[in-house]
């Protein structure tokens, strides 16, 4: 089975304009993120999809792949421009976030081997909430899962909704999930996917796996014990213990 990681890496981003290029430790995030993906074993090949030149120019200097790509409404569309670009063929592709410099390529591995049930049309992961505050915060992205850890929903309030006030209780009597922003897609299915129209739900919510969703595509949802660490503004780089 063929496999291909692709970075979608944008460069204007409103909360942290250039965010691929910020030095982290020494590199910049963009070669970190590639860094990591590499050290999958299970991808054929690693490929960075970027819109800036700047960006393509760091890639080239530390030996990494890259393609320019027009300006995407999502990195999924990205991928899939990449992805028809190369001509070539790959049974699996995975979206890899551009924002998380110290992803664990063992998270790529686990979103790549839910494929092994062969119904399986797109993947993602998933780790338990275990503090209020994160459980309030609207830029967690929260996810209900089915008994047999299908997405039911994705939210950035709190989900399933907690009926008690006393919030003691919430993690008693529920468990929540944050949704890891990684994607696998099979190959037709990405295309597919990016040939759908919006839909109101993921306009007002700004989360386009609900597109998905509300057009009868199942995700299968993987629940990993690695803490991500996204970087969303200038200020989560000072927290990092470098």
């Amino acid at each position: 089975m063929r496999i291909l990681g692709i970075i979608p890496a944008r460069y204007n981003s409103s909360r942290f304009p250039g965010k691929p290029l910020a030095d982290i430790g020494g590199k910049s995030m963009i070669q970190r993120v590639y860094e990591q993906a590499e050290k999958c074993e299970l991808l054929s090949a690693v490929f960075v999809a970027t819109d800036d030149n700047r960006i393509f120019e760091r890639v080239m200097e530390f030996g990494g792949q890259v393609r320019m790509t027009a300006e995407h409404n999502s990195g999924t569309e990205r991928c899939n421009v990449l992805f028809q670009d190369l001509k070539k063929e790959f049974d699996l592709i995975i979206n890899i976030q551009g924002d998380e410099p110290f992803i664990n390529p063992e998270q790529i591995s686990q979103v790549t081997r839910l494929f092994e049930h062969e119904k399986t049309t797109i993947t993602t992961l998933a780790k338990e909430i275990t503090t209020v505050d994160e459980l309030l915060d609207e830029n967690t992205v929260k996810v209900v899962l089915d008994e047999n850890n299908f997405a039911l929903n994705f939210s950035r309030l709190p989900m399933p909704q907690p009926k008690s006030f006393d919030t003691e209780k919430w993690f008693v009597l529920n468990k929540f999930y944050k949704h890891i922003g990684i994607y696998g897609y099979k190959a037709k299915v990405l295309k597919e996917i990016c040939k759908l129209e919006a839909t109101k739900n993921e306009l007002s919510k700004k989360l386009e796996q609900l597109r998905w969703l509300e057009n009868g595509y199942k995700i299968k949802v993987g629940i990993t014990e690695f803490e991500s660490i996204s970087i969303d503004v200038p200020k989560d780089i000072e927290k990092l213990n470098l």
